[in-house]
C-alpha cells in the first residue's frame, strides 16, 4: 500500500540532470529529500538513459556523481510504456520524443511531474489538462512538498 503522506515526484531527463549537475538548485534539494525518504522519486527506463546521454553529452564529469546518486536515492523505476500506449496518447503533447515520458507519468499518477521543459511541458496548460498531473519546475516543486511536509507536521 502506498505512503499517501510521502510525495511521489515523477523526474523526467532535464529534473534529474539538473539534480545532479547543480550542487544548490531545487532539483538537487528533491533529490536529497529522496535519499532522506521524506518524497519518492519516480523516473523511468528512458529517463534515466536520457539523461545518462545528455551527461555524458554536456557534463561528463558527472556522470561518476550521477551513478552515486543512482545508487544512494531509492528511486522508483517504472517500464517505458508499449508502443500502443504511446500511440493512443500521441497527441497529448505536441513534442512526440516526450509522449512516452508522459504516458509512464499518467500511469503512476504522482503528486508532481517535474521537470525543466518549459516549451513542451509547463508554458502548454494543456499538457497538465489533459494528462490530469500537477507539471511544474523544480522550484515549484520543492515549494509544494514543502508545504505539505509542513502540513503532514514533518518539516518545522
Amino acid at each position: 500500500m502506498r505512503d499517501v503522506s510521502k510525495p511521489r515526484l515523477f523526474f523526467d531527463a532535464s529534473a534529474l540532470f539538473a539534480g545532479v549537475v547543480s550542487s544548490t538548485g531545487a532539483a538537487r534539494a528533491l533529490m536529497l529529500l529522496g535519499e532522506a525518504k521524506a518524497v519518492t522519486i519516480v523516473v523511468s527506463e528512458q529517463v534515466l538513459v536520457e539523461t545518462e546521454r545528455n551527461l555524458a553529452h554536456k557534463a561528463a564529469y558527472a556522470l561518476p556523481y550521477y551513478r552515486q546518486a543512482l545508487r544512494a536515492i531509492p528511486l522508483r523505476v517504472l517500464a517505458d510504456p508499449l508502443p500502443a500506449e504511446v500511440t493512443k496518447h500521441a497527441g497529448i503533447i505536441a513534442h512526440a520524443p516526450d509522449v512516452p515520458i508522459l504516458v509512464v507519468a499518467m500511469q503512476v499518477r504522482p503528486d508532481f511531474l517535474v521537470t525543466l521543459n518549459r516549451k513542451h511541458f509547463i508554458d502548454d496548460p494543456g499538457v497538465a489538462r489533459k494528462s490530469g498531473l500537477r507539471i511544474g519546475t523544480p522550484g515549484d516543486a520543492l515549494a509544494w512538498v514543502r508545504t505539505r511536509l509542513a502540513l503532514a507536521g514533518t518539516v518545522q
